[in-house]
């Protein structure tokens, strides 16, 4: 797992239409670890997506890595439907061999990364402090996000992430 202020690690995932993406090279980007089932993330998602467009200079990546053959509603074709139903602010990527929520150290579903851009790690864990609560509006990303463009960092580094656990394979 790395650790606020190590290099993340890079890479490249397709996302629904099999278009591929990176983490910025020179911007902000918020890598948030998410799948289609787990009621946390479904329950953070409305606030992920409004921050992906207050946020349009940092780049938002969702990245679904859990095992789909255990999960099928995790699945590449759920993550298409679910795409063609709802509005994403952001890709929405598939890491089928989970190399990246390994390389990461993702825990759950969400779990979030923020990377400045120098590609450092600033900010890891959950959105905010309640997934059952709205009006938190994903707080904890927002004043990370706020610190980086600010020039700064984050005054809460690292929160613990809350979610259901990433479905790793066998």
């Amino acid at each position: 797992m790395i650790a606020i202020g190590d290099k993340a690690p890079g890479f490249t995932l397709p996302d629904t239409d099999g278009v591929e993406h990176s983490p910025a090279d020179d911007g902000i980007t918020a890598v948030v670890f998410t799948c289609n089932h787990c009621p946390y993330a479904l329950a953070w998602q409305d606030r992920l997506t409004q921050a992906a467009r207050d946020y349009p200079g940092v780049r938002f990546l969702a990245v679904n890595p859990n095992d789909a053959e255990r999960y099928p509603g995790d699945s590449l074709e759920a993550m298409q439907q679910r795409v063609s139903q709802e509005e994403w602010t952001m890709p929405y990527l598939r890491d089928e061999s989970q190399e990246v929520a390994r390389a990461y150290g993702a825990q759950t579903t969400p779990d979030i990364f923020v990377i400045d851009g120098e590609g450092r790690l600033r900010y890891r864990g959950a959105p905010d402090a309640d997934h059952n609560d709205p009006a938190l509006n994903a707080a904890w990303l927002r004043d990370a996000l706020d610190a980086l463009i600010a020039g700064g960092q984050p005054d809460r580094p690292e929160t613990p992430p809350k979610g259901c656990s990433v479905k790793w394979k066998s």
